[in-house]
C-alpha cells in the first residue's frame, strides 16, 4: 500500500479539544493527568483532551516500520490562537503504542517540524513544509476538523483528510485506504 511521505496534523479540535482559544481565563500552565497520555488541566481546572486515538497513530508514524522504513516526515500545522499554549501541551502530552503505557514520549519529540502561529491560509504552512523537505505536495496527507482548511490545503495537491471528531481510528485507517487507492502501488 502506497503511503505518504509526511503526515501533517492540525492541533485543535483534530489531535486535542477544546480549541486553545476555549481556555482563555484559564491556560497555562498545564498539568498532565496520569500518565498524560489522554488528558491535561489547565490552570482553572478545565481538561484538555486528546482526541480519538491520536497519540497511538502519532507513535506509530514514528515507530512502526513501514513508516520508518521510508523516514516519513510528521509535522503539526496549525493556526492556534495560543502557540506558546500549544507548545506546552506538545510538551506535556505522551504518545504511547496502541493500548500500552509504556513508552511513553512527549508529542513535541515525535514532530520533524511545526508550524504553529497565525496565517490567513493554511496553503502558508503547507508552502513552508514544502520548502523544509524539498516533497511533492502529492507526498503529503494532511488531517484537519475545518472544511475551510481542507479546502485550502487540497488545491495545493495535498491529500486531505477532514475529521470532525478529531484524529480517531477509523478517520486515520480511511484515510490512508484513500491515500493508497489515489497513488497506486508506488
Amino acid at each position: 500500500m502506497a503511503l505518504p511521505k509526511l503526515v501533517a496534523l492540525d492541533l485543535d479540535g483534530t489531535v486535542w479539544h477544546p480549541d486553545m482559544y476555549m481556555l482563555w481565563g484559564g491556560g497555562a500552565p498545564f498539568q498532565a493527568q496520569n500518565d498524560g497520555t489522554r488528558c491535561l488541566k489547565d490552570r482553572k481546572g478545565q481538561n484538555v483532551e486528546l482526541l480519538g486515538m491520536a497519540g497511538s497513530i502519532i507513535y506509530e508514524v514514528k515507530h512502526e516500520p513501514k513508516w520508518t522504513a521510508q523516514d516519513t516526515k510528521l509535522v503539526w500545522v496549525s493556526t492556534c490562537d495560543e502557540p506558546d499554549w500549544a507548545d506546552e501541551c506538545l510538551r506535556k502530552f505522551n504518545a504511547a503504542p496502541d493500548g500500552k503505557k509504556e513508552p511513553r514520549i512527549p508529542l513535541k519529540e515525535l514532530a520533524d517540524a511545526e508550524y504553529i502561529y497565525d496565517a490567513s491560509s493554511k496553503q502558508d504552512h503547507f508552502k513552508r513544509v514544502q520548502k523544509k523537505f524539498g516533497l511533492p505536495f502529492e507526498d503529503m496527507i494532511f488531517y484537519d476538523n475545518q472544511m475551510n482548511n481542507i479546502h485550502a490545503v487540497s488545491r495545493l495537491g495535498v491529500h486531505c483528510i477532514y475529521c470532525p471528531d478529531g484524529l480517531t481510528r477509523s478517520v486515520w485507517v480511511e484515510g490512508l485506504e484513500e491515500y493508497a487507492r489515489t497513488h497506486g502501488a508506488r
